[in-house]
């Protein structure tokens, strides 16, 4: 019997680890898939907003010589903090279910059953893509997820939305020789977009080397073209590759299977702020699937205190 299992092996998942065996607690770690595996399905080139500083967890110092960590530097930074603590965590080990009876959780992943007290759900929203639902959607040529600028050269690629994913594929693969058009939905370029990238892009679209369609939707993708519903009217354009950079949600599904309250607009999971224990009584979230649909509301930065509101609760409890 452990006292703690945590589902999720993130930052905010390792987080509660290191907290975990802090307090001298029995706990496993379970992932579905690598260490972190959300930052290593970032763009190969990818730049954190945050400094290093905002990124550490359980005190162990990031240490990079860029003001800006990159995805090489984080994925180091929390595989040593991960085995240098020696943290008992099972990675390419799918969770199928979690049921509770008399206070006891049975958590059943494809290769074990573990049973528990507690449970922290920190599974992030990395793995579901939120679809356009137009057709063509199905086609190989249209991709959600983005590793490397070089496969794009010569080529022409739409990309669909506003936000830093979106612009940092419009500029990379333009600058690999890709002929690009943004398709955004807004009237200008989402404000959120990096301090430092935002005026790149702009200036790229003011030129014309980046051709952008504001105020748009893609409303269909076939082999070789795709229509684009603009203020003007329908436009079609040649192209090879549809980037739908249209955001990521967390598995609502499983969350509800596994007996979590959803909200019925955001789909914001009920749960304690102060302890972060969910209408199931031991059963915590941590770090960005307790937002729900508003995905921008919680980061690395701002969710590492979970962790601490967790633990606090469940030793509180012992």
């Amino acid at each position: 019997m452990l006292d703690l299992i945590i589902i999720g092996a993130g930052p905010i998942g390792i987080a509660c680890g290191l907290r975990a065996q802090k307090e001298g607690l029995n706990f496993v770690i379970v992932e579905k898939g690598c260490l972190v595996n959300s930052l290593f399905n970032y763009p190969s080139t990818m730049t954190f907003f945050s400094t290093s500083e905002k990124l550490e967890i359980g005190g162990v110092p990031f240490v990079t010589i860029n003001n800006k960590p990159n995805r090489a530097e984080a994925l180091e930074y929390y595989r040593r903090v991960a085995t240098s603590h020696n943290l008992p965590v099972k990675l390419f080990e799918a969770v199928q279910s979690i049921t509770a009876e008399g206070g006891i959780y049975t958590v059943t992943s494809i290769k074990a059953v573990y049973q528990a007290k507690n449970v922290i759900i920190a599974t992030g929203f990395y793995d579901v893509a939120v679809t356009l639902d137009i057709p063509g959607e199905d086609l190989s040529k249209v991709k959600h997820y983005y590793k490397d600028p070089h496969y794009f050269a010569m080529q022409k690629v739409v990309v669909v939305g506003s936000s830093n994913s979106a612009i940092d594929v419009a500029l990379e693969t333009h600058r690999k020789g890709a002929e690009v058009t943004l398709v955004i939905r807004g009237e200008e370029v989402s404000n959120r977009v990096k301090y430092w990238v935002r005026p790149d892009i702009v200036n790229r679209i003011k030129e014309g080397s980046i051709k952008a369609y504001f105020n748009s939707n893609l409303k269909a993708i076939r082999e070789y073209e795709v229509d684009i519903e603009t203020p003007e009217g329908v436009v079609t354009v040649s192209n090879d590759f549809v980037m739908a950079m249209t955001g990521y949600k967390p598995n609502f599904e499983l969350l509800k299977k596994w007996g979590l309250n959803l909200s019925e607009n955001k789909f914001i999971p009920q749960y304690n702020p102060e302890t972060m224990e969910t209408n199931l009584s031991g059963l915590y979230l941590a770090g960005v699937v307790c937002g729900g649909l508003d995905t921008h509301l919680w980061f690395i930065e701002n969710s590492r205190v979970h962790a601490e509101m967790i633990l606090d609760d469940i030793v509180s409890k012992r």
